[in-house]
């Protein structure tokens, strides 16, 4: 076959469908998802593997799942299918200069909305909309232009990683629990009730070996799954928290958290913007990419 072969392209109504399937786990929901009804989406994709020659699912009563060969094909044609989405999206909506960031709550909320303003003065016709997130997904299935990632360069799939900045993790406490518990030096902390943060529940036990000290025994330490929540339980009394310092800078100045100890978690995670590289070539998205470094190096996480 040669690359001009109509058989190479098969109906973008199939393609649709295999995707919906895809990604949804069942024929009934891709069929909502598509405003189709559950047999047509079924009697497209059976025209799909017809075409195609080769099952692309497993079947399991109502649920769906891909095969080794559903997957492959998935994993190639996702990019092409997003590239059309946006350059239709692009041509038919010219004046809609909107970006759409998946961030984490917490960066979302303390870091980047605040510049927000900042941005608009810069450029005031650029729209940005925050989705809160905090899973990795496939760009080639989502409708974000970019994510915020805090961690080892690990996304999955081709995509490029800008580093924002480094996190910075401090030891904090109210200042009535410290004051009750004369807390003025590392090993100090050792009679304070600990917070734990769900995701760096060893964060503590670092902390401690930094300042060459045991981690204090006794039982499992409350978690808290989000870092704005393990704050103020933290500046309620409840105990000390180790906490990345641009995320609780309000609390900071109001004097409702304090460090008695000034000496930072060592950490080797880094706040970035992830995106993938057809992203770039977008005049909208660059000009926030540039923005959002330009900021990341005036804050220095700040």
């Amino acid at each position: 076959m040669n690359d001009d072969d109509p058989r190479l392209l098969p109906p973008l109504s199939m393609l649709r469908c295999f995707e919906a399937a895809a990604r949804e786990g069942t024929f009934s929901r891709a069929a909502a998802a598509l405003g189709l009804t559950q047999s047509g989406v079924s009697r497209q994709i059976a025209h799909l593997e017809d075409w195609l020659g080769t099952p692309l699912f497993e079947r399991h009563g109502r649920r769906v799942a891909l095969n080794r060969e559903g997957r492959d094909y998935r994993a190639e044609i996702a990019p092409a299918l997003a590239a059309i989405r946006g350059a239709t999206r692009r041509l038919m909506a010219p004046q809609d200069h909107t970006v759409t960031i998946a961030t984490l709550p917490g960066f979302g909320m303390r870091w980047l909305a605040p510049r927000l303003p900042a941005l608009s003065a810069r450029h005031p016709e650029l729209v940005v909309n925050l989705v809160a997130r905090t899973d990795l997904f496939d760009f080639a299935a989502e409708r974000f232009d970019a994510a915020i990632h805090v961690g080892p360069p690990d996304w999955p799939g081709d995509v490029v990683h800008d580093a924002l900045f480094p996190e910075v993790v401090i030891p904090v406490i109210a200042p009535s629990l410290a004051q009750r518990l004369a807390v003025r030096e590392a090993a100090d902390f050792a009679r304070v009730p600990l917070l734990a943060q769900e995701a760096m529940t060893d964060a503590w036990p670092r902390w401690f070996a930094q300042q060459g000290l045991a981690m204090p025994e006794g039982p499992a330490l409350p978690r808290v799954s989000h870092f704005l929540m393990l704050a103020q339980a933290a500046a309620a009394g409840a105990g000390a928290a180790l906490l990345p310092r641009f995320l609780i800078e309000p609390e900071l100045a109001a004097g409702t958290l304090v460090v008695p100890v000034d000496r930072p978690l060592a950490q080797t995670r880094t706040y970035s913007l992830v995106h993938p590289p057809r992203a770039g070539r977008h005049p909208d998205f660059a000009r926030f990419r540039q923005w959002i470094l330009d900021e990341a190096a005036a804050s220095a996480g700040g």
